[in-house]
């Protein structure tokens, strides 16, 4: 069995949570480590991509997701026990979802966007 950084396996509860924000600062601890590391480069944007379309950086997130995507898929099917089969196609599924014609809105009006669907990540053994 791989050993990966606790951070890592804590991010997996939080993200899973809908806790975005924490998520990418797990992530980024492990990516400080090892900048090398796309992979979780890639698990980094994508996380930071939802944090920025809660709060209503509807560009910010459309960009991190494309990014995102550039990063992860070079690892498919299978890294570090994720399959990324089903991110990347999350990944696709939000870049339909978020309005191409919408670079901000006011955290106030963020109830007019539309609903990405959850992911919920789990490792595989």
């Amino acid at each position: 069995m791989d050993i990966f950084p606790q951070d890592y396996y804590e991010f997996f509860i939080v993200f899973n949570d809908g806790d975005y924000y924490t998520g990418h600062d797990l992530l980024e601890a492990v990516w400080l480590t090892d900048r090398s590391n796309l992979f979780i480069k890639g698990l980094l944007q994508m996380t930071v991509a939802l944090y920025h379309y809660e709060y209503g950086n509807v560009k910010g997130a459309r960009e991190m997701l494309k990014v995102a995507k550039h990063y992860l898929t070079p690892y498919k099917p299978v890294h570090w026990q994720l399959n990324l089969v089903p991110v990347l196609k999350y990944i696709d599924k939000c870049l339909l979802d978020i309005p191409l014609h919408i670079n901000r809105v006011k955290f106030e009006e963020i109830h007019t966007l539309p609903a990405l669907p959850r992911l919920y990540l789990n490792l595989e053994e």
